[in-house]
């Protein structure tokens, strides 16, 4: 019991430490409101590299850059907005990890619910036929002949 409780604290404490951010010491803002700020546009936006992370948990180099220019513009005096639209004027909506609904992005939206939708479909149809025993369901009743042959070698089986 102490060996699996050991075990299940040490499988958490890996957990946390893989939690760990990727920003470095020397990009952190000394204004604390400021890297809150430029903490939150950092989640916001994907690392291009990596794709599956947002810049602020990725190590590529691209990333970095990202942050250090997040940061620099907020201390020019920007606002969040403006700066979210400067990166998503240089790289597309792509950069944001949670893209608007446009005409562009429609059918990245949409995706989700017309699988949905298929998937549905495929179960009231497959659902709702009777379920058939093989291609001799169909077949007609054997004649009498027929089921006294059938018996005669069914007999011989035995």
């Amino acid at each position: 019991m102490r060996f699996v409780t050991l075990l299940l604290a040490s499988i958490l404490g890996l957990g946390f430490a893989f939690d760990a951010r990727a920003v470095e010491p020397g990009e952190i803002l000394p204004d604390a409101a400021l890297e809150t700020r430029a903490r939150t546009i950092s989640a916001e936006l994907r690392c291009l590299v990596c794709q599956n992370q947002s810049i602020d948990d990725s190590n590529a180099p691209l990333a970095k850059d990202l942050r250090v220019l997040v940061r620099e513009r907020l201390k020019a005096g920007e606002s969040d907005r403006a700066v979210i639209d400067y990166i998503v004027a240089r790289y597309g909506d792509f950069v944001l990890l949670k893209p608007p609904l446009n005409s562009h992005t429609l059918l990245l939206w949409l995706t989700p619910l017309l699988c949905l939708v298929g998937l549905s479909y495929v179960l009231v149809r497959s659902i709702g036929k009777p379920a058939t025993r093989g291609a001799g369901a169909q077949a007609e009743k054997l004649t009498k002949a027929e089921e006294e042959k059938l018996r005669s070698l069914l007999k011989l089986d035995r």
